[in-house]
């Protein structure tokens, strides 16, 4: 089972596998007698295999060949046999490294990845049909599924398919039993990788469940209604697209003047019109809006429910800060809007509270996200509607200016005549010559 050189059998690499060329490399440090990994018969069952591997020794191999740590020769072990390396001869349908006794095999280089064989419907059908031979008709669960679809859908063939695993069946029995049980494991280890069996976790199936429920009391919406909305929303933004209209006063990119980046600097005095329209279109958008946040926070100022913003700024801090200041940030919150007796104490229901405070025990980036949540309605449905009628929104878009559009100089053209005049000149040098 020794290989000494690395074999294209007429296949070119392609570019995003150029990777592999490395791992064969690795492949052929492993199987050298000498200073790879040590290989010995193991029986398996009532089958002699030769050449077996055990787990633990290829994690110990990689760890002390490369220097690293056992973790991550766990992990390029686990990257061996993933891509179809090595193959597991016990637990054949998990793909990972156990750093255990649990025994390997590596694959021959004929299957390897490189090799880039197609991998064909009809050549997984033919080893279905084998397979379904040998074992009388008891296959697993998927392979079964995979079998009868395959059945369903080759149905033109399928006597040519049936007679190619009776052939290859028959040729295997005459091969002796070691020799039989290695060929069989290469080639269920090669389709477990390139057919690999339907696998849902239960956070999928979960999620899943969670997704087909909230379709279910989602609300129906007719395409017209919804082409209606997306319709009114491109009407309603497009004056402030600037690919789409044109800047005002004019685009600095353009036009080399920073007046517009002066009147929608971030805490600008004054505000221009069309950024205090931007305000009426969603609360988001007022959020979004440095300016357009100080203005409501004056406006909460006067209705003595500022907490409401702050607490709301105190959470996106924490979730896009740093994770330094986590912890100290967690509890800055904690002390100032949910603690009892706090000094600027929010108004949540008891249950979202109780999340929180549990939360805050142990706290990342997210834990806040309910209390925020809540906060962000409750403003959105009640404070937001008030600003847009109150004397405070009232008296910033009074103020607010709208810069006239930015006007061109006039460059006066320079005819092609003059141009070539203007170079035909003498010097004054040479002008001077010409007087004396």
């Amino acid at each position: 089972m020794t290989i000494r050189n690395v074999r294209d059998h007429g296949q070119r690499f392609r570019p995003r596998m150029a990777c592999l060329k490395k791992v064969e490399a690795v492949m052929l440090e492993m199987q050298d007698p000498k200073t790879g990994v040590k290989s010995q018969p193991q029986k398996l069952v009532i089958t002699t295999i030769p050449h077996a591997i055990t787990g633990e020794d290829v994690v110990t191999w990689l760890a002390n060949r490369y220097t690293i740590e056992a973790e991550e020769a766990w992990a390029l072990g686990t990257m061996l046999v993933a891509f179809g390396y090595i193959y597991p001869l016990q637990d054949h349908k998990r793909l990972v490294i156990k750093p255990d006794t649990a025994l390997y095999r590596f694959q021959t280089p004929y299957f390897w990845p490189a090799q880039q064989w197609p991998v064909e419907d009809t050549d997984y059908a033919i080893y279905l049909a084998k397979r379904n031979i040998r074992k009388k008709g008891v296959l697993e669960i998927h392979e079964q599924e995979q079998y009868n679809g395959l059945h369903k859908w080759m149905n033109h063939k399928w006597d040519f398919i049936v007679m190619q695993a009776k052939e290859q069946y028959r040729a295997g029995k005459e091969r002796k039993k070691p020799d039989r049980a290695v060929f069989d494991c290469q080639e269920r280890a090669y389709w477990v990788v390139h057919r690999p069996p339907v696998r849902h976790t239960h956070t999928h199936t979960h999620s899943k469940m969670i997704f087909t429920q909230q379709s279910i009391m989602r609300p129906r919406v007719k395409s017209s209604v919804s082409i209606g909305a997306l319709v009114k929303y491109s009407v309603t933004c497009n004056k402030h697209d600037p690919f789409l209209a044109p800047c005002l006063p004019s685009n600095p990119w353009i036009t080399d003047d920073v007046t517009y980046w002066l009147l929608n600097m971030a805490n600008v005095d004054i505000p221009t019109k069309m950024r205090v329209e931007r305000w009426t279109f969603s609360f988001g958008e007022l959020l979004s809006d440095p300016r357009g946040r100080d203005d409501f926070r004056l406006f909460l100022k006067k209705e003595f429910s500022g907490e409401n913003l702050a607490f709301w700024e105190a959470c996106e801090d924490l979730k896009w800060g740093t994770a330094a200041t986590m912890n100290e940030k967690a509890q800055q919150v904690y002390k100032t809007f949910l603690a009892r007796g706090a000094p600027r104490w929010i108004n949540i229901d008891g249950k979202t509270m109780e999340v929180t405070v549990k939360g805050l025990k142990h706290p990342h980036r997210y834990v806040l996200d309910a209390a925020q949540t809540h906060i962000f309605m409750l403003m959105k449905k009640d404070s937001y509607g008030r600003y847009l009628k109150s004397p405070v929104f009232k008296d910033t878009q009074k103020r607010a200016i709208g810069p006239d559009q930015h006007r061109f100089r006039s460059v006066p053209c320079v005819s092609t005549v003059d141009m070539l005049s203007g170079l035909s000149c003498p010097s004054p040098s040479m002008q001077r010559r010409k007087d004396l």
